[in-house]
């Protein structure tokens, strides 16, 4: 039973509902354990990835954080 899902914009074909786990697993996804998955406009928790099989027609993003920012560095200077 083939589906069709979209994975961040690009339609998949699976031969098999797939959890997302085994999603992750099966688009060889670097650092699972840092991604964050959408699934169908809504942000999945961890803990419900092994057990959330996907549908057909259902969109997925895998969301990387980075951490960082744009803050002011200031040097500090002893006596001033």
């Amino acid at each position: 039973m083939k589906m069709k899902i979209m994975i961040n914009g690009e339609m998949m074909e699976l031969p098999k509902p797939l959890s997302v786990t085994e999603l992750l697993k099966e688009k060889e996804v670097a650092s699972p354990d840092m991604v964050s998955v959408q699934l169908n406009e809504e942000i999945l928790a961890k803990n419900a990835f092994d057990t959330t099989l996907l549908q057909e027609n259902d969109t997925v993003e895998f969301l990387y954080f980075m951490g960082g920012g744009a803050g002011r560095y200031e040097r500090f200077t002893p006596g001033l």
